[in-house]
This record gives structure tokens, sequence and C-alpha cells, in this order.
């Protein structure tokens, strides 16, 4: 297996878990490799070295620290570069109530997981300054990873003997990409008849969690709303101190503490491993050790409801358990458990199995009616617009509207928008019913493009089709 130590306090959590494992009675080999800050400041803008990625190749599996990324060192976070290199699509992290821990919601027992898509979304970081002033990222969902993310949360549910998945998405602002989500969400629960599944708009979503949150049991949802969602689920359990996560892909897995390298405690001995030894226990049930992993657990309660050893985040005092002694308590404990805080009983997740060639998605009908054209330019909207009627008079396409920042401005309609010179000019068939759109070509659109560069700069075009005769493009209010 693959040990990361990672930067700041990262070995000495690390060395912490390491422990734990080995007193539990699981033999492991560790491959020890380093990542983040030292291999940066050698020049590699990745911050992983070849001999860490060979070894994750070989093992399949690791346990890794939290890494920096030193200012004015590489341009890459390493913990996103593992987790594209590795295609680790799953991010799972628990949220449950700990004993000793105080939170504004002791005694409500919560207990949830939020299963987060961990490659696509907005995280493709795919960006463009469109013009000085406009930036553009692409928000990326695709039907292949939204069917791997929805199907893992279901097996997750019945791998832990939970009885509820929720997808939270913005499908009702989105409707093309959160409603990718959705659509596929709703088109794979069927097949797990015995887990309640729930749709829910993720703002509600955030505002239920922090009311009521024994409610939700899994809650699977795109890359940045289950990036943030699942921090905000770990101040509901006490903080990041004690936010353990997995990364899931199908070649290979990572467990890792979702909390930073915290250098200003770094060396000090008195860092809280909690999180990356609950990460263990993720890995170790990963790995089919499911009593060594449960006995852990129960053994983290078990100190932590003691109280007699417990870190200066957890007990506040000067005298408080250093890392060392934390641990120390912990191995004592194997074999112990608590009698008010229980572990759930696990059974094997079965990673679902997805066919590994390029997904390629056929529509049975495609018409192409018309495209987008983005332009820069500094005038007014209606300047604009009279200037593309002037250029594409006469040819096969027209002018249909022009939108700055989402809403029409062209023709006019009324209102204030306050706009920027980055413009969306929509163009459809020449003498085209808005209800009722003819075939326009490439040619005919690359034609319009030829008019337009004369005049304009324009930054990109987007073709608008219709797929199963269905607009498979979003229009503007008022259009």
């Amino acid at each position: 297996m693959t040990l990361i130590p990672g930067d700041g306090v990262g070995p000495e959590v690390t060395g912490s878990a390491r422990r734990i494992v080995e007193a539990a009675g699981v033999r492991i080999d560790w491959e020890v490799h380093p990542a983040g800050a030292s291999i940066f400041k050698k020049g590699i803008e990745s911050g992983i070295p070849q001999e860490t990625i060979d070894s994750i190749e070989r093992t399949r599996v690791a346990l890794k620290g939290p890494l920096t990324t030193p200012v004015g060192y590489g341009e890459q976070s390493a913990n996103v570069t593992l987790r594209t290199i590795f295609e680790l699509y799953a991010n799972i992290r628990p949220a449950r109530e700990l004993p000793g821990v105080a939170t504004p919601f002791g005694g409500r027992r919560l207990d949830l997981v939020v299963v987060r898509e961990n490659v696509e979304d907005l995280y493709a970081a795919i960006e463009h300054m469109q013009t000085p002033g406009v930036a553009q990222c692409l928000k990326l969902m695709s039907r292949k990873g939204c069917e791997k993310i929805v199907r893992l949360a279901f097996e997750l549910a019945r791998a832990e003997g939970r009885r509820r998945v929720h997808c939270a998405t913005k499908a009702n602002i989105m409707k093309l990409t959160e409603g990718l989500l959705k659509r596929t969400f709703e088109a794979v629960a069927p097949e797990y008849p015995e887990i309640e599944a729930k749709h829910i708009i993720i703002d509600n979503c955030a505002h239920q969690l922090v009311r009521f949150p024994e409610q939700f049991d899994v809650i699977v949802m795109s890359n940045m709303n289950g990036d943030i969602i699942s921090d905000l689920t770990s101040g509901l359990a006490g903080g990041l101190g004690f936010a353990p996560s997995a990364n899931l892909g199908k070649g290979a897995v990572m467990f890792e503490a979702v909390h930073g390298s915290a250098p200003d405690i770094a060396g000090k001995g008195i860092v809280n491993p909690t999180a990356l030894i609950l990460s263990a226990v993720l890995m170790l049930r990963h790995l089919g050790e499911l009593e060594a992993a449960s006995a852990i657990e129960h053994a983290v309660l078990y100190t932590l409801e003691e109280g007699m050893a417990v870190t200066i985040d957890v007990s506040g005092r000067h005298d408080a358990a250093s890392t060392d002694q934390f641990t120390d308590a912990v191995i004592a404990n194997l074999g112990r458990r608590s009698q008010r805080w229980l572990v759930r009983e696990h059974k094997p997740l079965l990673m679902p199995t997805h066919d590994p060639a390029p997904a390629w998605v056929k529509a049975r009908s495609r018409r192409l009616v018309g495209a987008d054209f983005f332009i820069e330019f500094g005038g007014s909207a209606a300047e604009l617009g009279r200037s593309l009627e002037a250029i594409c008079a006469g040819s096969a396409m027209k002018l249909k509207m022009i939108s700055n920042r989402g809403s029409r401005v062209y023709p006019p309609r009324g209102g204030h928008t306050d706009c920027v010179d980055h413009w969306r000019c929509r163009f459809i068939a020449a003498g085209a019913a808005s209800s009722a759109l003819p075939d326009v070509t490439d040619e005919q659109i690359l034609q319009v493009a030829a008019r337009i560069s004369t005049v304009h700069r324009w930054m990109h075009i987007e073709k608008l089709h219709e797929l199963d005769g269905k607009p498979a493009y979003t229009t503007s209010p008022g259009e």
C-alpha cells in the first residue's frame, strides 16, 4: 500500500493512523512516497513525482496526509492531480456525532454521508478570459459521470444499511447540467427499491442540514456543491479535525483527512489525528478488513467518550493529551466498545462497473437550428443589434436576440440591465418563426461568422441543436 506522509502535520497524523492499523493486527506492506511541498520546490509542477504515481499504480490503494502547494511553486493542486490521474470519481465524506465533541447539534445523533462527484463539473477547470473583463468557466457534466456517482451512492447506502438517498442539485436553474444529474438519479433509483430516493434543491438541502440534519442518510451531488456541503456537514459534526474521506475509482482508491497541513502547529505533537484514523477505517473496510475497521472505530469512540486522553481541540485544557498519547489511548482501547455510541454493521461496498470505452451517447434524432455567437463589443445593445442585422442582411441566417450576462437586451423589452462587453448573439434561419425552427447548416454558420469577423471580434460559437425533438439549449428570460 502507498503511504504519502504529506506536509505540515501530515507525518504526525499518518504515523498515528499507521500505528493503530498495525496494532489492530492488519499486516500491510507500506510503500512510503512523497508528494506536495517538497516536490513542488524541486520543480515538478504537479507536486507528484513519478515514483509516487508508479507506486499507486502497483498498490491501487493510498493513505495520504494533507498536501500543500507553497506560494510561488507550481500552479496545480497535488490533491486534484491525484484525483484526476487515477479517475477518483467519488469523494465519500461521512459526518457523525462523536462523543465529547461539542457541537450545536449534540444529542441529535447526526450520522450521514456526502457522496460528491469528484472529477467533472466546474472542477474540470476549463476557463477562459473571453474578454479582458469577462471570465468563463465551463461546467461539464456527463451522463456517464452522473451515473457512476449515483450508482455508487445507492451501493454505499446498501453496504452501510442506510435507508434513504437524497440527490441535491440546482436543476431548477441549471436545467441541462444539474438537470442531467437529477434525471440520471431518477432513472437509476428504481433499481434500488428498498432505498427511499428523494430529490432536493441544493440551497434547501443546506437550509435543512442546519435545521434538521438527522433527516439525511446519504446525499449525492455534483462536484462544487459537494465540496461546499461536505465542509458544512463536517462543521455540524465538530470540524475538519474529525472529517475523514475516501476518494474512490475503478483503478485506485485514496484515503485522506479533509483538513489541511496546519503548518502553525506542525511538529508540536498536539494535532488531533482522529480524521486520518477514521480515514484509515474507511480504507480497511475497502480492503475487506471489516473486523479491524470496526474495532478501531469502537476504540476511537470509546477514547473520546472516556475523555481522559483527548487532544487540546477537544478538551480545551492545557494538560490535554499529545498526538502520541491519544494514539496510545486508542491502541489501549482496541477491543473495548462503547455502550452508547454505535458502529454501523458494514457489508463490502460493491463498486459499480462501467464500460471503460469513451461514452458516446447517440440521439435518435438531431437537428441544427441555429447558433450563438459570443461577441466582444464596447457599445450598446441597440448599436450591436443594428450592426449585426446590417452585416447579415441577405444571408441565410438572421439575428433573433442578444443577451448580456444571461438577460435579453435586444430586441429591447424594458428593464435596466448593467451590460458588459460580452454579448451572446443568437442566430436562426432567416424567415423562421420561433415556434418552428428550420434546419441550418454548418456552411451557413461559417458564412455568418465570416461576415461578423469583418466588423466584430467573436470568441466562440455554440451550435443550437434539437435532440430527440427537444431543444438542447436554454433560452433567456423574455426570449
